[in-house]
């Protein structure tokens, strides 16, 4: 028996597997490019270690791809005899990634938080329910966690940044953006590098309008992120929406093509398909599409990707950005598949059903309507659904997007009443008004808004 840097019983006799473990946790918590290769380490040196094989199973389903489903459930099958006599703690971790794997997602949720209320150190299954609560669009599940287990950290662990990252962002998207910026500036006194206290602050300045902050902010740091895995490439979705409020379009064009969608850097040849990835991409593009501005080709790539991974929806609030892309290249007929896709999964009684049935599909269905020309049918397919659509995850920053279609939708149909009501959600869930905000000022101006 070892224990991790937690002081957490792990069972494994082997200290360089306890110590690889320790490295590999700590590489998953710092968004590490190399946390698969960590975990290679700990596993060859204790192949029967079943905590680690566990882990292997979540790392699979980290990124929300239906293909790694089989490769998460075979790490599963290796885990599950290795853990029968293991510590409760390491066996209730089996069945989180179990739960997970059959798609039932907040059940997994409440098997991590029984952890935590058990071992409130136990970094692994705090930074797991912080993840999937996210997108299931619970903050105020975040912040829960975190005020929970935060008295229990030793405040002079390197993890300890980990920890006030996550405060930082989950206070973000609970909108208290004053304890959520001090919290994200303290991790990166602590450690310049760390990429998710970077992000939350980043979402602070842009929920407050802070635009030239913004990118000075991201500008300062981005050196110290080569080592990080795909979130960097979130960063600079970021810097570009920073710069596209302010206008700088062949800036964000740039951004696209070097920052958060070169098709050549590493990370995106090894996952050129990965949710947040496509989400950066489509977002920014739609945007872009909306002030008349042209960008070529770049919708094209992201249309081969959308067909190739129609019936897969893990990642809900992906699908209405691959819609996004099979509308924008008018591919009708796969547009018409995927939709069919989504319904059927909309059929299922697990977490992704649910998500896929109240907000991923209606959205879908609008994105694909409004595209052939018939906003009014848009604006009624998206309407009952609105209030669904946190249920999807995604930042507020994120889910903006979507917003942004249903206006769309509304002014070009004439339907004043929901354009008006859409500005009312607009300004209610961001203090910057609908005026200042490039996506949403013709809108406000032309119903007199504000």
């Amino acid at each position: 028996m070892q224990r991790d840097a937690q002081g957490l019983e792990l069972t494994t006799d082997s200290a360089p597997a306890a110590a690889a473990w320790d490295q590999t946790i700590a590489a998953y918590l710092g968004y590490r490019a190399d946390t698969a290769q960590r975990l290679a380490a700990t596993l060859a040196a204790d192949p029967g270690f079943g905590l680690g094989q566990c882990l292997s199973g979540y790392v699979a389903l980290l990124g929300f791809n239906a293909a790694m489903l089989p490769v998460a459930a075979a790490a599963a099958d290796r885990a599950r005899p290795l853990l029968a006599a293991a510590t409760l703690r390491e066996r209730a971790h089996l069945a989180a990634l179990e739960a997970w794997l059959a798609g039932m997602a907040d059940r997994a949720v409440r098997i991590w938080e029984q952890i935590l209320a058990d071992h409130p150190r136990d970094a692994l299954a705090f930074r797991l329910a912080h993840f999937v609560n996210f997108w299931l669009g619970r903050p105020e599940r975040m912040r829960a966690s975190v005020l929970a287990v935060e008295p229990h950290w030793d405040r002079d662990a390197a993890s300890f940044t980990a920890l006030l990252a996550c405060r930082c962002f989950a206070f973000e998207e609970c909108g208290l953006y004053t304890e959520a910026e001090a919290a994200g500036r303290e991790a990166i006194a602590r450690d310049p590098t760390d990429v998710w206290a970077a992000h939350g602050v980043a979402h602070v300045l842009e929920m407050q309008g802070r635009r030239a902050e913004g990118v000075a902010w991201i500008e300062q740091l981005a050196p110290g992120w080569e080592a990080a895995n795909n979130l960097r490439h979130h960063l600079y979705w970021h810097a570009a929406l920073f710069h596209f409020e302010r206008g700088a379009f062949d800036r964000v064009l740039a951004l696209y093509d070097t920052g958060f969608r070169d098709l050549g850097a590493p990370l995106t040849v090894a996952q050129p398909d990965l949710y947040i990835d496509v989400q950066n991409a489509v977002s920014m593009l739609y945007r872009l599409a909306r002030q008349g501005i042209d960008v070529g080709a770049r919708w094209e790539e992201l249309a081969d990707k959308a067909e190739a991974r129609i019936g897969d929806c893990l990642s809900a609030f992906t699908l209405p950005h691959w819609a996004m892309a099979l509308a924008a290249t008018h591919r009708w007929d796969a547009a018409e598949r995927f939709l069919r896709a989504m319904r059927h999964c909309a059929a299922g009684s697990d977490t992704i059903a649910a998500q896929v049935r109240a907000a991923a599909l209606p959205a879908s269905e609008a994105v694909v309507a409004a595209a052939r020309g018939m906003p009014a049918e848009a604006v009624a397919l998206m309407r009952p659904a609105l209030g669904a659509m946190r249920m999807l995850g995604g930042s507020h920053a994120q889910q903006d997007v979507l917003e942004q279609l249903f206006l769309d939708c509304a002014m070009a149909a004439g339907a004043t009443e929901d354009a008006w009501m859409l500005l009312e959600r607009a300004a209610g869930c961001h203090p910057v008004p609908p005026h200042r905000r490039r996506g949403y000022v013709a809108a406000a101006r032309a119903l007199g808004f504000d």
